[in-house]
C-alpha cells in the first residue's frame, strides 16, 4: 500500500519541514507540502499533519487565525471522512480553535516558555496513533511552548476521560494543564491534538542533537492501523 501524507504550513508555521523530515523518515514517502490559502487539499492523502510553530504569530489567540484559513475547512471535511488528522502544538491549538478538539490550550501555569523532554504517559492503546503502545507505558518526548495548558470544564474532561479520549498525559507537572492531559482525541479517536512534539524523537538514542526515538512509533503506529484497514 502506498501512503500519501500532507503537512500543512501556516505563516508562523516553524515546525513543517521537521514534519515533513519525520513522515518521509519513517514512511519512506516524501510529504506533500500544503499552503493555509490552498482551498482544497490534494486528492488521495491518507494523513494530515498540522505542525508546530506560531501561527499569524498567535495573534488573538494561538491557533485561532489559522482555524480560519481556507485548508482548514478541507481539513475539517477528510477528518469528518475519517482521515487521521495529528496536530502537534501549534497544531493542536488550531485544532481545537478549528472545533475538531473540545478545549483550550492556555498560558502555561508558570508564565514561562518551556522547552526540554519530558515524560509522557500513554493512557488509549486504542486509537490509529496509539496502537502500538501499552496502557501506562513512558515516553520521552520534548515540549516547547509557552501555551500548552489544556483546559477545559469538569464536563468535558469528565467526558474525555469516560470515553477514553484522553491519549497522553504528563508525568509531571509541565505547564497546569488539567488532569495532566498532554493529549486528546476526537470522538472517532481519528483526529489527535498533542503539545509534545513526536516529530523531534524519531532518531536512536545515540543521535547527536535529536537523541530519541520513543515519538517514531506514533507514526508507525498511523500507517500500520491504515494497511490494516
Amino acid at each position: 500500500m502506498g501512503f500519501k501524507a500532507g503537512v500543512v504550513t501556516f505563516p508562523g508555521s516553524n515546525c513543517d519541514r521537521d514534519m515533513a523530515v519525520a513522515i518521509e523518515t519513517v514512511s519512506g514517502q516524501p510529504a506533500v507540502r500544503i499552503w493555509h490559502g490552498d482551498a482544497d487539499l490534494p486528492e488521495g492523502l491518507d494523513f494530515i499533519a498540522l505542525p508546530g510553530g506560531f501561527s499569524y504569530g498567535d495573534y488573538l489567540r494561538s491557533g485561532a487565525m489559522a482555524a480560519r484559513s481556507p485548508v482548514l475547512r478541507a481539513v475539517v471535511n477528510a477528518a469528518e471522512r475519517g482521515v487521521p488528522v495529528l496536530g502537534v502544538c501549534n497544531g493542536f491549538q488550531v485544532l481545537t480553535e478549528s472545533g475538531l478538539l473540545p478545549g483550550a490550550l492556555m498560558r502555561n501555569a508558570g508564565q514561562t516558555f518551556v522547552c526540554r523532554t519530558v515524560d509522557l504517559e500513554v493512557a488509549n492503546t486504542s486509537s490509529p496513533f496509539t496502537r502500538g503502545f501499552e496502557q501506562g507505558q513512558v515516553l520521552r518526548i520534548p515540549v516547547a511552548h509557552h501555551d500548552g495548558n489544556y483546559f477545559a470544564d469538569d464536563a468535558t474532561l469528565d467526558t474525555l476521560e469516560g470515553e477514553s479520549r484522553v491519549a497522553f498525559r504528563y508525568g509531571e507537572d509541565v505547564n497546569g494543564s488539567q488532569r495532566g492531559i498532554a493529549g486528546v482525541l476526537s470522538a472517532n479517536g481519528r483526529v489527535l491534538g498533542m503539545m509534545p512534539h513526536p516529530e523531534r524523537a524519531i532518531e536512536p538514542a545515540s543521535h547527536p542533537t535529536l537523541g530519541g526515538s520513543d515519538g517514531r512509533a506514533l507514526f508507525e503506529n498511523v500507517i500500520s492501523s491504515l494497511v490494516a484497514a
